[in-house]
Order: C-alpha cells, then sequence, then structure tokens
C-alpha cells in the first residue's frame, strides 16, 4: 500500500521522518513574521498561562461569594417574614387580651 498522508493524517508521527516543507508559491518570500525565543516573551507567556489557569480558580471564588451574599439575603427576608408574622399574632393576641378586660369590667 503506498498511501500518501494528509495533513491530518500523517505516515509518520516522527518529524524528522516526514517531508520537509515546502516555501508556499502564494506568499511572497520573507513574509512570515518572525519566531521572538527572548527571555521577556518565555516569561510573559508563562505568566499569561499561570493567569489564565487560575481564571477558573477566581471564577469559582466569585461564584462562591455571590451565592453566600444571595443566602444571606433570603435568610434576612426569611427573618423579617416571620418577625411581621409574629407581630401580627402579638396584635392579634393583644386585640382578644384587650376585648376580654373589656368584657369583664362591663359585668
Amino acid at each position: 500500500m503506498n498511501a500518501r498522508g494528509t495533513i491530518d493524517r500523517p505516515l509518520t508521527h516522527d518529524p524528522k521522518k516526514q517531508a520537509p516543507m515546502k516555501p508556499s508559491t502564494s506568499e511572497p518570500a520573507g513574509s512570515a513574521i518572525p519566531d521572538f525565543t527572548t527571555t521577556g516573551a518565555n516569561d510573559s507567556r508563562q505568566n499569561r498561562t499561570r493567569e489564565m489557569q487560575l481564571i477558573p480558580e477566581a471564577l469559582a471564588r466569585a461564584h462562591m461569594h455571590e451565592r453566600l451574599h444571595q443566602a444571606e439575603q433570603e435568610r434576612r427576608a426569611m427573618r423579617l417574614a416571620t418577625a411581621r408574622r409574629m407581630q401580627r399574632r402579638a396584635e392579634r393576641a393583644s386585640m382578644r387580651a384587650r376585648r376580654a378586660l373589656a368584657m369583664a369590667v362591663m359585668q
């Protein structure tokens, strides 16, 4: 079988055994951007990679902070609703006691 490899499925993955790249005829010679291999570029690339690896952690931290804040707001709302319910119950009990006292005085 004498099948030629494609870009997606090369015959071999060993770069030394692959055919050398030929310059493209559609692009003028020297139009490619030169590679920069200075230490500053490597350092910035490393920092960027580290920052990008920490992004999910920062997002998770912000998400948990937001959820804790939302839970605290819900707890405050529940306490307020409970306090109002207890206040209405106390007011009704007070009115019953006043009525009972008035009935006892009237007799």
